[in-house]
């Protein structure tokens, strides 16, 4: 078995293309399986290598989709991903969704599924952010974003880019990466939020999950976050609303891209994760003096105390009753610092 499979990584070298689509094929499949992952990792140092090289030279052919999903099953072991990293596994992702990701879309969705694996680890962080050469830095974060924005759909198996959401949570829990985002003249954070309303879950959370990350930086950044106050309230605020038809007394004290959104019963935000980072965001931002003013503004106190009676999940419950402490003045200096990006 052993001479096999080391004949067969060769295969993945030969210059005929149909005995490397071959070979390809059967790698793919052996990954899918716990023996064939433990086999190719023990020779990894020949598979990685002649895979990368199938995914970067497959042109047009099924060749290049397969490599690349023997790929995502590798990058699953954060030793292997960061080997990838290493062995240059970003640039290789991102120059052949830029090149032919439009033309091959699965092909696109399975290196997106790749990069966010290999953005797990924090070399393959580094490797996207392009940390180091102020030139390009945030190049292909732009790229990503801007594919993200594009390509929403209402069916999830068309929407190519959706896990481009995960890989926004990943970056976003390093301070370079949030960075990256809130830096204004690129709009990044901008486009994100504006996808909050999508009906995929996937975006829906890696977009809460984005904001909530980046709202580690309410302290320092406070004012780029309230320059996407239109868009930001929203985002955070309609998921932990509850079902109920808001009073027009209440909706008056709201803008309009809230009050028009609660004058009517919506569906619950089903996942309490999203509601449970939505509060986290909403409750750094009201750690600063002008984000609690902002909150007031919206009339955001009214929105949690009505989301509050439909909630059930004990710890989202406490995510609002944190809120109301600390606006009724309980426990206001007590910053939660032992908190991380997630």
């Amino acid at each position: 078995m052993a001479d096999e499979l080391d004949e067969l990584i060769g295969f993945l070298s030969d210059r005929n293309p149909q005995v490397r689509g071959a070979a390809v094929d059967i790698v793919r499949g052996l990954t899918g399986g716990e023996d064939g992952l433990r086999a190719l990792t023990a020779r990894a140092d020949r598979a990685l290598p002649a895979l990368l090289r199938l995914l970067a030279s497959a042109g047009g052919s099924g060749a290049g989709e397969a490599a690349a999903d023997s790929l995502v099953n590798l990058s699953q072991d954060a030793a292997l991903a960061a080997r990838l990293v290493a062995l240059g596994a970003v640039d290789a992702a991102m120059d052949v969704v830029a090149k032919r990701g439009g033309e091959q879309s699965a092909l696109a969705r399975s290196l997106v599924m790749l990069l966010v694996n290999l953005t797990h680890i924090e070399s393959g962080v580094a490797a996207l952010l392009q940390v180091g050469d102020e030139k390009v830095q945030g190049l292909y974060i732009a790229t990503l974003v801007r594919s993200f924005c594009r390509s929403s759909s209402d069916s999830e198996e068309q929407d190519i880019f959706e896990y481009v959401a995960s890989i926004l949570v990943n970056i976003s829990k390093v301070e370079a990466g949030r960075r990256i985002l809130m830096e204004p003249k690129r709009g990044l954070l901008k486009q994100i939020i504006r996808q909050f309303d999508s009906t995929n879950q996937l975006r829906k959370k890696g977009v809460t999950g984005t904001i909530r990350n980046c709202c580690f930086e309410a302290d320092t950044q406070l004012q780029s976050l309230l320059s996407l106050a239109e868009y930001l309230w929203p985002a955070l605020l309609l998921p932990v609303a509850g079902k109920k038809i808001y009073s027009d007394e209440d909706r008056s004290k709201m803008p309009l891209e809230l009050s028009s959104a609660l004058s009517h019963e919506r569906e619950a935000v089903e996942d309490s994760e999203i509601r449970q980072q939505a509060l986290e965001a909403i409750y750094m931002i009201v750690l600063q003096d002008d984000g609690r003013r902002s909150f007031w503004s919206v009339n955001g106190p009214r929105i949690l105390q009505v989301g509050y009676e439909d909630e059930e999940d004990p710890k989202v419950m406490e995510a609002y009753e944190l809120i109301g402490s600390l606006l009724v003045g309980k426990g206001e200096g007590e910053q939660e610092q032992g908190e991380k990006p997630q």
